[in-house]
């Protein structure tokens, strides 16, 4: 009954399994490290943007 339950614990696990969860952790680790970057490049994006948006509204008013 617990074989039944469990599966076969003593099989060998099957070679293109064990080569698709490989791969599939290397393009978790990938997408991650993706995700990552993204997000330091969005939050140097938005922090030039509050600074362009800073440059713009200038105190003095312009002449005319």
């Amino acid at each position: 009954m617990a074989k039944a339950l469990y599966g076969h614990v003593g099989a060998a696990p099957d070679r293109r399994l064990l080569d698709e969860v490989t791969r599939l952790r290397s393009r978790v680790q990938a997408l991650e490290f993706e995700i990552t970057r993204l997000r330091a490049d969005n939050d140097r994006l938005a922090a030039a943007a509050v600074e362009v948006d800073d440059l713009l509204r200038l105190a003095e008013p312009a002449l005319t």
